[in-house]
């Protein structure tokens, strides 16, 4: 893959994927640590098929990604079977998405999660996990309850559990960061359970702000170079980053700045949006350096990051 893309990917986006990949590699080898960031549906789009080697192969030291990516890719791994593909899915009209809902589906664009095989079978899974915590006054991340589940409660799983990014993480103990959790289906089902009673409180979860402070102590732990390859923008990627100016300027700890950034993005900064500001940007906030190496892949984050994350596994 990495010779392949060398040869032909020389211009344009393609061009600065290429040399994204053969920096991101020089950076990992001279002892860097990454964190990933992943935004939108990537979890559904089974980027665990080249970010699970990834992980295993020790180049993600991190991840910080929106509370669907992380339960999305547990309900892939106990659903797989009864996901159903869309082919036709730009034909699709408000009433053939009706019958979706009216079957129990929950279309992501060109797939369909099943609600009762996935969404309900996780919570019936993890219900007994934070009525424990209730009763016993413990607070945990959102991933530590998913870890939990995954390496010691009696889950079936009906997917590959070599494809789960998320079971290579658990198996390899990696930190995950989930800013603003509560907007995800698994947050929901929280706040669900505290409105009918089933669980008092909804404080058995720690919130965004305590992942703020685990990820600056993270990432004050190691004085490795650390780099930041963002694929998408929102909160999973302007949450994590933000950690280092608020480090050095409202603590006053003088720690490095990022040393590596990459962006796999296809918003445009003209709207104003954080998803679509340039590394040039980040500077000015204190992020990044003028001599950080910076990459802008404006593309697909499904056909881009499969491709970048293979090239940096490969020897």
């Amino acid at each position: 893959m990495r010779d392949f893309i060398k040869r032909n990917y020389n211009h344009f986006n393609a061009g600065e994927l290429s040399r994204c990949i053969e920096s991101l590699r020089e950076f990992l080898d001279n002892d860097g640590r990454l964190m990933i960031t992943l935004a939108g549906a990537m979890s559904t789009a089974e980027i665990g098929r080249t970010l699970s080697p990834a992980i295993k192969a020790q180049k993600i030291h991190a991840i910080c990604c929106t509370g669907a990516n992380l339960e999305e890719d547990l309900f892939n791994l106990v659903a797989r079977s009864d996901y159903e593909k869309i082919i036709n899915w730009r034909e699709l009209t408000p009433l053939d998405d009706l019958n979706f809902h009216n079957r129990g589906l929950n279309r992501v664009t060109d797939v369909a999660i099943p609600e009762d095989r996935a969404i309900r079978y996780v919570e019936e899974k993890i219900m007994p996990l934070w009525k424990d915590a209730e009763a016993a006054g413990d607070r945990r991340f959102p991933h530590e309850y998913i870890y939990d589940l995954l390496m010691h409660g009696d889950l079936e799983f009906d997917g590959d559990p070599d494809d789960s990014w998320l079971m290579a993480a658990a198996d390899a103990n990696i930190p995950i960061f989930t800013p603003g959790w509560e907007d995800s289906t698994l947050g929901n089902i929280l706040v669900a359970r505290v409105i009918d009673l089933s669980i008092s409180s909804q404080d058995i979860v720690l919130s965004g702000l305590h992942s703020m402070q685990a990820l600056a102590d993270w990432y004050r732990e190691d004085d490795s170079p650390t780099g930041i390859l963002q694929v998408g923008g929102g909160i999973a990627g302007d949450f994590p980053i933000c950690v280092v100016p608020m480090l050095r300027q409202d603590v006053g700890i003088n720690v490095k700045l990022w040393s590596w950034f990459a962006q796999i993005s296809e918003s445009k900064p003209s709207y104003g949006g954080y998803s679509g500001a340039p590394p040039s940007e980040k500077i000015s906030w204190g992020k990044i350096s003028t001599e950080t190496p910076r990459f802008v892949i404006e593309s697909d984050a499904t056909i881009v990051l499969p491709l970048l994350l293979q090239s940096i596994v490969e020897n």
